[in-house]
């Protein structure tokens, strides 16, 4: 079973508090944000690495054997801070929520330094001026420092996709075509001729 990912709940935010003031004690700013980096190479690590991953979230395996693995495979290559938080999230059976408590950190992380980190979703990649005036633009938006990791996506038509956290914006063409879908469903093909093909068009050059 892989690693469960989805929104951080009440108990990903504890554990990921604990440490964040474990992380801010020993270093301050600066190992907080080293080791927001460090979660964030593992947690890749892990959806590389689909072995990983069903070691890690594994039911079968016990606990006792689990930290005894853990210990083999990280010791000296993950901070000694990482490898103990893994070893608590092991003993109290908590580390098929890895991705979400990482999650929660780097929220609390950015929420801390007035920063936000956000995932750009395109199909090819971008330039150093797209990044920049999608920066500008969430900036503005947000009032917050947005730091921009882009991504490419070869199965997408075109448009970007933005996640912030755990929510997705889509402004992708695919969205554009499945609300023409919609629409025709819900109201009749009258109501797309109400559009004209050059609006249409231009909506999908916009997405």
């Amino acid at each position: 079973m892989p690693l469960f990912e989805s929104p951080p709940e009440a108990v990903d935010k504890v554990y990921a508090k604990s440490l964040f003031e474990l992380a801010e004690a020993e270093g301050g700013r600066s190992r907080l944000e080293s080791l927001a980096a460090e979660l964030d190479e593992f947690v890749e690590l892990t959806r590389a690495e689909s072995q990983l991953s069903e070691f890690l979230s594994s039911r079968i395996l016990g606990a006792d054997d689990r930290a005894r693995s853990l210990s083999s495979m990280f010791e000296g290559r993950i901070s000694e801070l990482l490898l103990r938080f893994l070893q608590v999230l092991n003993r109290k059976e908590r580390l098929s929520r890895l991705l979400s408590i990482v999650a929660a950190y780097e929220e609390m992380v950015q929420e801390k330094f007035g920063r936000i980190e956000v995932n750009v979703y395109t199909r090819e990649p971008i330039s150093a001026d797209q990044i920049a005036s999608i920066k500008a633009r969430l900036e503005t938006a947000t009032g917050r420092e947005p730091v921009i990791y882009p991504y490419t996506v070869p199965g997408m038509i075109g448009g970007v996709k933005m996640q912030i956290g755990d929510r997705l914006f889509d402004d992708s063409i695919q969205t554009s075509l499945r609300n023409m879908t919609e629409l025709i469903k819900e109201d009749g093909a009258a109501a797309i001729r109400t559009k004209s093909s050059d609006q249409f068009l231009s909506d999908l050059d916009d997405a």
